[in-house]
């Protein structure tokens, strides 16, 4: 039989990492070291495609024996991309703008099986509507949270989910960034699957 490759989640994101680690199988982390720059005129989905797939063909040119996932999301209100607010005061501004507003968290995926080239895509988008957030509620998430590194300010996994109204999804685990279901469908058709993978011992 022939051995499935070894896995490599290309990001450094702690969320990813996690959300992974959710599976049980063994895996690497490597930097996919991408520029994340926005192409002009480009929809926030495409951004988002686009950049898991560079991020998984970057991993992969440096680990050719391995299967490399790539993942990538962006916030999208009214058309506009939503970025990381990077600090407290964007942060805050970003998220006074965002109020009561529907936006849509964009999470592209990638699976690239490094020795054939073969490559899986996905885009799966979570439509959020955000309550109407006063300043005072904002400023005690952003106390509680920091969530600067997060599209738009939102650390779903944690206290950002009560600042939405309501979620819409195929899959909730793509709202933190990497959509468990489609992952395991892309594993599966390379011959891992999640269900049938010993745990690595603790």
């Amino acid at each position: 039989m022939q051995k499935t490759p070894p896995l490599i989640l290309g990001s450094t994101s702690r969320y990813r990492r996690d959300l992974l680690a959710r599976l049980g199988i063994p895996f690497t982390v490597a930097a996919p070291d991408v520029d994340e720059a926005a192409v002009s005129g480009e929809a926030p989905a495409a951004t988002a495609l686009r950049l898991a797939v560079a991020k998984a063909r970057a991993v992969a040119a440096r680990h050719p024996d391995a299967l490399v996932i790539g993942s990538d999301q962006v916030a999208d209100c009214t058309g506009r991309i939503v970025g990381k607010p990077g600090n407290r005061e964007r942060a805050h501004d970003t998220l006074r703008r965002l109020s009561g507003q529907v936006v849509v968290f964009h999470t592209g995926l990638a699976l690239i099986h490094a020795p054939s080239g073969r490559l899986q895509t996905a885009l799966v988008p979570v439509t959020s509507t955000f309550r109407a957030l006063t300043d005072d509620e904002i400023a005690a998430y952003l106390d509680r949270e920091a969530p600067y590194d997060c599209a738009g300010g939102v650390k779903a996994e944690t206290l950002g989910i009560a600042l939405f109204e309501s979620i819409a999804s195929e899959d909730p685990t793509a709202l933190i960034g990497l959509p468990l279901i489609a992952l395991c469908r892309m594993l599966r058709a390379e011959g891992l699957d999640p269900l049938r993978t010993p745990r690595p011992a603790p």
